[in-house]
């Protein structure tokens, strides 16, 4: 793996000066308290401003300010003006923009794309307080604020359309947000080591569009450099033969150029098809043009896949396509931060609170994780539907114990209305703490998107010791009642382990352990990049032993994507009767999403596998679109909700399984209709819950005992 510089050993910034704020000020009034007549860097964020290392724009103002940056928040401005924009004056340095925690069209739209009312990154829970598509919106306000200022777009929205990306909520492919916000550079990935170089080197008044040779950085130029070899993306990855049968990766459209006039200049380039290793830091993949991806979704497919064969930081070139007459060039991702430069950033001085002027308001998302620790980053799964591979990357950057035990510390002693219990200790992925390939050489020349599918490969070290050792240090700390574990468990992984489980079930579940099967059959676990039901069977079995010899009854809960690519109506059917054998009952369900950038969002859009090669004759992918079929399958997930049986009994005479209608016990659903249901579509509720599973019991057949236990219990919140 290459290495990089220590963002801890920039020489601070004149402003250090001023010290550390107790807030980064949100107001001109906390600016003069400060003593500051100006801000270096004024973030801009779609999330209410929480001071805690869960919220990206507490990590970077914080980042900047240990550089000696003086840094303003404006959180949620009113985007009908850019008045709000100017609230701070105008930055020294840049603006930096983000949607926050959540892409906004994700927080604003159900997978159905009906409008959410809620916000939980919003003081009161209040929908609404962002814009649809709110980098763009953000940083044009920005620009009407202060022309000449650079603006630096960032965070999951802007990092998940980097390239030209299919856009669910539009059902079109869309170029890359760095055109559409007319930013100066977008950093994608997380962002510590781009936002403290891009900060030094602009103080030290290098020009924005002088920055090009920083990774984790996208950004425009008119024509490639002359020095660099260019090579042609399909040399690595065929598409197979066009039509029409005109050149997809040309430097301009020529039908569209002869009638615009001559193209804009540029150099003469030559496509290779083997680049020597000495050559590889200046050769770069270019990508179809913006135009054929956008017309041709076997093309888009083909890029999907190049970009992520293009993700290991070890070895991963940079990548340009062509928007129109410009390009839009991609540096490979940033270097994952080290052991000691994590500590650095988790355990800078956070006030670990919302801003004071939110008063006693509500932040849901806060509420959830004020009392919760991260202790890495990254995830290895590469599950296709997931967004955090594309985002943080598939190396695990992990904290050091001592510095996860001294967080600890610092929220028991300072955190108001701290009970003695640790939410969380995890990340992305609960146990992947300190898992890495065995081999750095070996890591740094893989291409494989995972390193558990469709095995765990031999490479990958599963030792969970560190984990279990960490967690033991943690339950110890004086003080500390009980440490849970709240992020999701990769169980695969958890059975490499059984000392792990028995950790895990004995000292840190709260009742309830969610875990993600996603799905049960070969279609869909394919698809996804996900295990066998089998792994799962093999870690209950652990947990259940492991609960029981604890003298505890706690529950597996699992989690279920309904209409996911590679999904049949069979498929949904064998899930339904594998619930109702094991006694789960969904209160709420998830529906695919595809989300920009996503592997599982280019077979939806394309009918496409970009797992394998992507060829006119590839391997097709069954697409449950259109709301009918995805009513269906969340449907099948609800197997025991009154208004989903007209819709289930329908489909189990099209599919020729009548014989599942009726009330017998290895029967889906009844076939009389209760009196005043089956109007609701997926059997809409009038209440709300808690809890995304009822179970009875953890697998085992049911019986009068369980049923009786399992009724009021509650699942525990994070």
């Amino acid at each position: 793996m290459q290495t990089a510089r220590e963002i801890s050993t920039y020489r601070r910034h004149w402003a250090e000066r001023f010290g550390t704020a107790p807030f980064l000020p949100m107001s001109r009034a906390e600016m003069d308290e400060l003593g500051w007549d100006s801000c270096d860097v004024i973030v801009v964020t779609g999330d209410a401003y929480v001071d805690h290392p869960s919220f990206g724009m507490a990590i970077i103002g914080r980042v900047l300010e240990a550089q000696g940056f003086r840094v303003g928040i404006i959180a949620q401005p009113d985007w009908h003006s850019a008045e709000p924009f100017a609230a701070l004056g105008r930055p020294n340095l840049f603006f930096g923009i983000t949607a926050g925690n959540m892409d906004s069209m994700v927080n604003r739209y159900t997978a159905d794309r009906r409008i959410r009312s809620d916000d939980a990154y919003t003081p009161g829970d209040v929908g609404g307080k962002r814009p649809d598509r709110s980098v763009i919106v953000y940083a044009q306000r920005a620009r009407e604020a202060f022309k000449d200022v650079p603006i630096v777009i960032g965070g999951i929205e802007a990092s998940l359309r980097r390239i030209a990306h299919f856009d669910y909520w539009s059902e079109k492919v869309r170029r890359s947000i760095l055109l559409d916000a007319k930013a100066d550079l977008l950093v994608y990935g997380n962002a510590e080591r781009q936002i403290c170089e891009i900060a030094h080197r602009l103080a030290a008044r290098e020009r924005i569009h002088d920055i090009t040779d920083l990774r984790g950085t996208a950004f425009v130029r008119n024509s490639p450099p002359a020095d660099w070899i260019e090579i042609d993306s399909t040399h690595l990855d065929t598409p197979g033969p066009l039509n029409p049968p005109v050149d997809p990766y040309a430097m301009e459209d020529y039908a569209r150029t002869r009638m615009q006039g001559a193209p804009p200049a540029h150099n003469v380039v030559r496509f290779e098809r083997r680049v020597k290793n000495a050559d590889r830091e200046r050769s770069v993949i270019r990508l179809p043009a913006y135009d054929q991806v956008a017309d041709d979704p076997v093309l888009y497919a083909h890029a999907s896949r190049i970009l992520h064969v293009e993700s290991n930081p070890g070895n991963a070139r940079a990548l340009v396509q062509r928007h129109g007459a410009t390009d839009v060039w991609l540096n490979p991702p940033p270097i994952p931060l080290a052991t000691k430069e994590m500590d650095w950033v988790y355990e800078l001085p956070y006030q670990r609170q919302p801003h004071p002027s939110y008063g006693k308001a509500k932040l849901p998302a806060y509420e959830m994780i004020r009392f919760s620790i991260a202790i890495q980053r990254g995830c290895f799964g590469g599950c296709t539907f997931c967004s955090i591979t594309e985002h943080e990357g598939r190396i695990i950057q992990s904290r050091s114990e001592d510095s996860v035990i001294r967080e600890i510390e610092t929220v028991r002693d300072t955190v108001p209305g701290f009970t003695g219990v640790i939410s969380d200790l995890g990340g992305p992925t609960a146990n992947m703490y300190r898992l890495a390939c065995k081999s750095r050489e070996i890591e740094s020349a893989c291409r494989r998107p995972s390193c558990v599918y469709p095995g765990i490969c031999p490479n990958l070290n599963t030792d969970h010791a560190p984990l279990v050792r960490l967690y033991r240090r943690a339950r110890e700390v004086p003080g500390i009642k009980k440490v849970l574990i709240a992020s999701g468990v990769r169980y695969d992984l958890a059975i490499e382990s059984p000392e792990y489980v028995k950790e895990l079930a004995q000292h840190h579940v709260g009742g309830y352990l969610k875990i993600a099967p996603e799905a049960i059959a070969e279609g869909p676990l394919s698809k996804m990049m996900k295990p066998g039901v089998g792994a799962y069977d093999r870690f209950k079995e652990l947990f259940d032993r492991y609960s029981k010899a604890a003298g505890k009854e706690q529950y597996l809960i699992p989690y279920f994507i309904a209409a996911h690519p590679g999904t049949t109506d069979e498929d949904m059917l064998e899930l339904a009767l594998w619930l109702k054998r094991n006694g789960f009952r969904a209160d709420q369900v998830q529906a695919f999403l595809p989300s920009p950038m996503a592997t599982a969002t280019a077979m939806y859009h394309s009918g496409k596998n970009p797992l394998r090669r992507v060829s006119r004759t590839s391997e097709e992918v069954i697409v449950p679109k259109g709301l009918k079929v995805r009513r269906l399958h969340k449907a099948f997930l609800r197997y025991h909700d009154a208004n989903n049986w007209p819709v289930l009994r329908d489909a189990l005479r099209r599919m020729g399984r009548a014989d599942l209608i009726g009330s017998g016990k290895h029967q889906l659903v009844p076939a009389h209709q209760p009196l005043g249901t089956g109007g609701a579509h997926e059997g809409k509720r009038s209440g709300s819950t808690n809890r995304p599973f009822r179970t009875q019991h953890t697998g085992l057949p049911t019986t009068p005992a369980v049923r009786q236990a399992s009724g009021p219990r509650k699942r525990h919140k994070a």
